[in-house]
């Protein structure tokens, strides 16, 4: 396996370590424990139907002040979520989606299939949409949670096909703009410095590649993923994190898809074939990745354990 200098490819695109003024550095761990859901089953799947709620643009001020007040916070949430949106941005809407029932599960909401039987031998897996702006965590072929995403702008936008996460930090501060500053950021293409972090939800894809989400997700996010591992001179890549699938086009100027859940209860819907074609491409490498991953554990553990297979350093 080829070295891997990381103090020259080590990037963020969007930050920097807030602290010393340097490029953020990994932060090394060999722990592969699951955060947040875990094996809980999937809830049952219920029909749910939209209507809107507008916003005149005169009226942009009461018609928000109502909106407020007929939902609670927990309501308002989902709704904005299911929108694209987060509460800072809720000033964009001219017209939301509203469920007509309102669960505590969120996977009740999920464009996702439930079940991906392909991913039955993958035990972490992270998938982001491009066309309806989403993203979708499953362990096993289980899906285990979900939610909303801004990804890159036309002019910046994120890289698809299979990448891996590597490194993570509390808190970046972009190289665009020293102002922002990006909460939970995990690294998932070193040598382009895209990663998932929180930041504005506007309901359209407006990063400069990242993969944004909400605060209460990218803390999860952050949880959950696998770092990379690093050989114990931290300079050579020895086993690749958790592997995640950047796919699919957005409609450029076109009417959104969740946009249409009030004349259309399954416009974002995925089925598990849909799914099948973005991932079969990838599993062979996914599986590959994983069982050296396990191999490089063991042998940490034991160093009489099998020695890791070798692979291109991403």
């Amino acid at each position: 396996m080829p070295a891997l200098l990381l103090s020259g490819l080590i990037l963020i695109q969007c930050g920097k370590d807030p602290s010393s003024g340097k490029h953020a550095t990994a932060e090394h761990t060999t722990s592969d424990s699951a955060a947040g859901a875990g094996d809980r089953p999937a809830p049952p799947k219920i029909k749910i139907n939209y209507s809107e709620f507008i916003f005149p643009e005169n009226k942009k001020d009461s018609a928000m002040s109502a909106f407020r007040e007929k939902y609670s916070e927990s309501q308002r949430y989902t709704i904005l979520a299911l929108n694209r949106l987060d509460e800072k941005n809720a000033w964009r809407a001219d017209t939301l989606m509203i469920p007509d029932r309102f669960e505590k599960d969120f996977l009740v909401y999920s464009p996702f299939p439930a079940e991906m039987p392909v991913l039955k031998e993958v035990k972490k897996f992270v998938i982001f949409s491009y066309p309806i702006q989403a993203y979708a965590v499953y362990q096993k072929g289980s899906l285990i949670k979900w939610g909303p995403t801004s990804m890159g702008k036309k002019s910046a936008q994120t890289k698809r096909g299979l990448m891996f996460t590597n490194w993570k930090q509390k808190l970046a501060i972009s190289t665009v703009n020293r102002h922002w500053k990006l909460p939970y950021n995990f690294n998932i293409q070193n040598t382009l410095g895209i990663g998932w972090h929180q930041y504005d939800l506007p309901a359209h894809p407006a990063s400069h590649s990242c993969l944004r989400l909400l605060m209460d997700d990218a803390k999860w996010m952050y949880d959950f993923g696998d770092q990379w591992i690093l050989d114990k001179n931290g300079k050579t890549l020895i086993a690749k994190g958790t592997p995640v699938i950047v796919f699919g086009d957005y409609n450029w100027g076109g009417r959104k898809p969740w946009k249409q859940l009030s004349q259309n209860s399954e416009a974002t819907q995925y089925t598990a074939d849909q799914l099948n074609k973005e991932i079969q491409p990838y599993l062979q490498k996914i599986l590959d990745e994983q069982k050296n991953r396990e191999n490089v554990l063991a042998q940490q553990q034991n160093p009489s354990a099998a020695e890791p297979v070798q692979n291109e350093a991403q």
